[in-house]
């Protein structure tokens, strides 16, 4: 089919395929089949709640607060946690992960800590961290921080490390200084690969703080989840759930959309 845009010019619409009609159903396809399996579960046991439960705790704790806080305000306490923490992991993991990814002295000396203490899980430091800071919002930050941290700090010494050697030989010839062969142009090759860091952080970040909260939080959506396993409110934690799927997914639309806004040339067509 031809079309001719405001400039006159032709061009052709993509033809619609089967295969795209295809990849358009399944998402929704996926999505009755988890429903059809949570109403199935939901008819076997009473103990699992049912879509109807949910639905009436969902509209209940609309209308009567838990803590004095309104639903959307435990999911803003969550996300202004993620977005605290993810920011000083951002700011302090490219700058170590740039460290250690260009500076082979430093990969040397640091290196050897990091690789010991990356493998250890951000909730395993949950004791030492409430013994030094007690319970407050520092602690919470500081095991979110934990868990987004890593990711960046691999992805950009990764990143660094994949530079061609072409592009650095291009740099010497136009006689760059190491600062300039840094930021002119091993930066921009490792970008893709910082920005998928990131994207990591920002996933680990939103569960990291839901386990988080579950330790002496007064609010939060990971609050919720033990809220309702205290009070054998399991209507309450599938609600929780349920909202913790749809702020992870949208989380990740967002940070593809960003990913494709800093890196449009890796954007899949």
């Amino acid at each position: 089919m031809v079309r001719t845009d405001k400039n006159g010019q032709k061009g052709e619409f993509k033809k619609t395929t089967p295969k795209d009609i295809v990849y358009f159903i399944l998402p929704f396809v996926s999505i009755g089949f988890l429903l059809l399996l949570w109403y199935r579960v939901s008819s076997i046991t009473s103990l699992f709640p049912g879509m109807v439960q949910t639905y009436e705790r969902f509209l209940l704790l609309l209308e009567k607060p838990i803590m004095r806080v309104p639903f959307y305000g435990h999911i803003l306490a969550s996300l202004k946690r993620v977005v605290i923490a993810l920011l000083a992991a951002i700011v302090v993991g490219i700058a170590f992960g740039t460290l250690i990814g260009w500076n082979k002295k430093c990969d040397s000396f640091f290196g050897t800590v990091f690789n010991f203490i990356r493998p250890i899980p951000p909730l395993a430091w949950i004791p030492l961290i409430t013994i030094t800071f007690g319970i407050g919002e520092f602690p919470k930050i500081l095991i979110v921080f934990i868990g987004a941290v890593i990711p960046i700090v691999l992805n950009t010494r990764a990143g660094l490390l994949s530079v061609e050697q072409i592009y650095l030989d291009v740099g010497q010839l136009f006689d760059a200084n190491r600062w300039q062969m840094l930021w002119e142009v091993a930066m921009p090759c490792a970008t893709p690969a910082i920005v998928a860091g990131i994207k990591t952080a920002t996933s680990a970040a939103w569960m990291v703080v839901l386990a988080a909260e579950m330790l002496g939080a007064k609010s939060g959506v990971g609050f919720l989840v033990t809220r309702g396993m205290d009070a054998n409110d399991m209507p309450l934690v599938l609600v929780a759930m349920i909202t913790i799927g749809v702020i992870g997914a949208l989380l990740g639309v967002i940070t593809s959309l960003i990913e494709r806004l800093i890196c449009p040339w890796m954007r899949i067509k």
